[in-house]
């Protein structure tokens, strides 16, 4: 089995990364093996809810990057990993995991995925989805009040405390170690179409 094609995936919240990953997915003519870094969320069971619920989602501190790296490692070494479970709902992870198996290509989506150094350097390809503020604002609204039980009010202040200004201190930064930039998130279907081609093309050395 030739080596794995690992392909990061990052922009901010709402973004459409994951849009980017579901038409890669649907596109490429390839077994795929999708790890979420929103997965690797530091498990805060010591804390209360109300303690958890404080804690800045936002900031690089509060992955596990180093397990990421771990499993990425082992994906690209063929090894099989058990991947973490979060529950956004009561703020921790969960004790469920999630068999991960190797495959031909490995997509790694989220929003700090090239803040770290020695995991970006895992990643063959690098993509970052760049979406005008405004219409990531409204899409995390949309997710957060729908999929997570959270209220318009609390998905606010959140935004205003820390998913902005980590966006402006974290995210937007690395989008310079980014090999490909999709503006316009999944309605890019010509950046899509030609990512797929990189793949698929990747896929058979």
């Amino acid at each position: 089995m030739p080596q794995p094609v690992v392909i990061g995936i990052s922009g901010g919240t709402g973004s459409g990364k994951s849009t980017i990953t579901d038409a890669i997915q649907s596109k490429v003519k390839q077994e795929i093996t999708l790890i979420q870094q929103d997965n690797y969320y530091r498990s805060f069971g010591h804390l209360t809810k109300s303690e958890r619920a404080r804690i800045n989602f936002d900031h690089p501190a509060s992955f596990d990057t180093e397990l990421l790296i771990e499993h990425i490692s082992l994906l690209k070494k063929k090894i099989p990993i058990e991947m973490p479970l979060y529950d956004f709902k009561s703020h921790n992870r969960t004790k469920e995991t999630i068999s991960k198996n190797p495959s031909r290509i490995i997509i790694v989506e989220g929003i700090l995925v090239f803040e770290n150094p020695e995991l970006r350097d895992l990643m063959d390809i690098r993509i970052f989805v760049d979406t005008d503020a405004d219409v990531r604002i409204l899409r995390r609204i949309v997710r957060d009040m729908t999929e997570r039980g959270r209220t318009l009010e609390s998905v606010i202040d959140q935004y205003y405390e820390t998913v902005r200004p980590m966006h402006i201190d974290f995210v937007e930064p690395t989008k310079k170690y980014a090999h490909i930039i999709i503006p316009e998130g999944g309605q890019n279907t010509i950046g899509i179409d030609m990512i797929v081609a990189k793949i698929n093309e990747l896929s058979k050395l």
